[in-house]
Parts: C-alpha cells; structure tokens; sequence
C-alpha cells in the first residue's frame, strides 16, 4: 500500500476541521440529551440510564459521522487522519531508520524523507510551527544532506509501508 502526499490549503483546511469538531460536539451533546431524556421518560431517572443515553448519542454521532466522512467536502481531513497513521507508524520506527540511514540504507532515507515532509505538512496544515524542534529541524537536514549526496530527489512523493517492513521496531 503506498501513501501519496497530496495538496490542501491550510486555511481552509483549519477552518472545516474546526466547523467540523464543532459540529460533531454538538451532535454529541443533542443526541445524549435527546437519548437521555428518552430513556428516562420510558425507564425513568438513573445515572445508568443517563449514561446509557450518552453512550447511544456517541454511537449516533459516530454512525452520522462514518456516513458523512466519505463526502468530497471532507478529503483533507480524512487526508490528514491518513497522514497522522502514517506519521505514528513510520515513528515507531525511528532508531532502527535511523541505524539504517547512518548505514547508508536508501530505504532508510527515504522512509526518514518521508516524516520529515509528513511532519513538516502536518504543522502547516494545523498552523503550528517546527522552529521548537532543534533536533527534528537538525535530523531534516542530515537526511536531505545524505539523499543529496547519493544524488536521490530532496522530496519524495509518499511512503510505501512495504519499506517498513525491512526495518524491527526500536
């Protein structure tokens, strides 16, 4: 399976994840006092049958939700959650990527090429900032270093996970 990085406008793409989460909390909210109320109209009052309520309001929230996420309107946040996965698995595997690029793996490198521009795209995304993270700014360019070096591309399109797999979790 290979990711491929695509293009969204940060603003926009911040401003529908913001709409978004504003309107899944407050669906959230509905639905458990709409279930809540129906259920102690029927079972009457009992924290159980409150928190019964809440429970089946976040299973609504989330079925409304499962529906509406393959909407075309809603393709940089599902991007974003894909990159985020990507991003945790790739990260698991850091110190052996790290072995190997010091190795001279080109897998490696281009694995660590990948986060780099995974990382980078996700803080522009979400509007934060990088400039924090002395040692990740530091690795970012060892990596493009060693790929310029080996007269490889700075940037790579995506990741394929088969790559991972030569690399044991560290």
């Amino acid at each position: 399976m290979t990711f491929r990085f695509e293009h969204f406008d940060p603003a926009t793409y911040r401003h529908l994840s913001r709409l978004t989460g504003l309107a899944m909390a407050g669906q959230l909210i509905v639905f458990g006092l709409l279930f809540s109320q129906l259920l102690v109209a029927a079972f009457g009052g009992s924290l159980l049958i409150n928190a019964l309520g809440v429970l089946l309001g976040l299973a609504a929230t989330s079925l409304v939700f499962a529906v509406l996420r393959q909407r075309p309107w809603m393709a940089g946040i599902r991007y974003v959650w894909r990159l985020k996965h990507h991003l945790a698995r790739v990260s698991a595997y850091l110190p052996a990527l790290r072995r190997g690029m010091g190795e001279g793996d080109e897998a490696a490198l281009a694995v660590l090429a990948f986060y780099h521009q995974g990382m980078a795209q996700l803080s522009e995304l979400e509007g934060r900032t990088l400039d924090d993270d002395a040692e990740l700014l530091a690795e970012r360019e060892v990596v493009r270093h060693a790929r310029r070096e080996r007269g490889l591309p700075e940037r790579v399109d995506g990741l394929d996970l088969e790559d991972l797999g030569d690399f044991r979790k560290g």
